[in-house]
């Protein structure tokens, strides 16, 4: 198999099966499967860190109580009172979005004995590298903005909002609820995409020894930025809807 076979190969979205209602089908691909399984582990973690917590924090619970201190720190600096009302989702989209970033890298790495390579029996691909996925959790954020500026200005505020600072301004407020979720979908997609393709070509050319040292930047350090960067936006954009 070539490189471009393989990155087709890659680049597919295998579907599991199919959910039928009626005369509905909802194919379920992997893109959904890895989505449910970060979700999982997300959840089992949080059971796991959250149990028996104590009034004076030691071992695990300290790591744990300073993330969450940091991320209500982040929404605090932007929403003041408000950050109690925005942590918890700003909190779980980058602990979402963290995890499925870096998720290929538990995929087995090739093995190279007495001559002959052993290719992992499967591939862990990132959810984020489908724009279904990254379009979903954009529209998600301005809902989130949407209805965060009509209760916190009344639904008359929101609408003279759409007005400034000058009523010719309207249809470009107006654009902008979808001008922001398709750049944020499209930043997080192609950044996602690009890093995942360079590690598959890594991967494809060099050496068995040379692409986890690559993932330490295109699955760790890129996913954390990228994670970052939807979330500040995310911030953001909701922080300017509210004040």
């Amino acid at each position: 198999m070539d490189i471009g076979e393989k990155l087709n190969e890659m680049l597919e979205f295998k579907t599991f099966f199919t959910i039928r209602v009626f005369s509905f089908e909802l194919p379920i691909t992997e893109t959904v499967i890895v989505s449910w399984a970060v979700m999982l582990g997300i959840i089992v973690l949080a059971l796991v860190l959250g149990r028996k917590l104590t009034q004076v924090p030691r071992g695990a619970q300290c790591l744990l109580e300073a993330g969450v201190e940091l991320l209500d720190n982040m929404s605090a600096s932007y929403f003041g009172k408000r950050a109690a009302v925005f942590s918890p989702y700003i909190g779980t989209i980058f602990i979402f979005l963290l995890f499925a970033n870096i998720i290929p890298a538990l995929t087995p790495v090739s093995l190279a004995v007495a001559g002959h390579t052993f290719t992992p029996p499967f591939e862990i691909k990132p959810p984020t590298r489908d724009i279904n996925f990254t379009a979903a959790l954009a529209v998600m954020s301005i809902l989130l903005v949407l209805f965060s500026g009509i209760r916190f200005r009344g639904l008359g505020g929101w609408f003279k909002n759409l007005f400034h600072p000058v009523p010719l301004m309207l249809p470009f407020n107006l654009l902008e609820y979808a001008i922001r979720p398709a750049s944020m979908c499209l930043r997080l997609f192609g950044n996602m995409l690009g890093g995942f393709i360079i590690m598959a070509l890594i991967g494809s050319v060099a050496p068995v020894f040379i692409p986890p040292v690559f993932s330490l930047y295109f699955d760790f350090l890129d996913g954390l930025i990228q994670a970052l960067v939807f979330t500040f936006l995310t911030i953001l954009f909701v922080s300017e809807a509210v004040e």
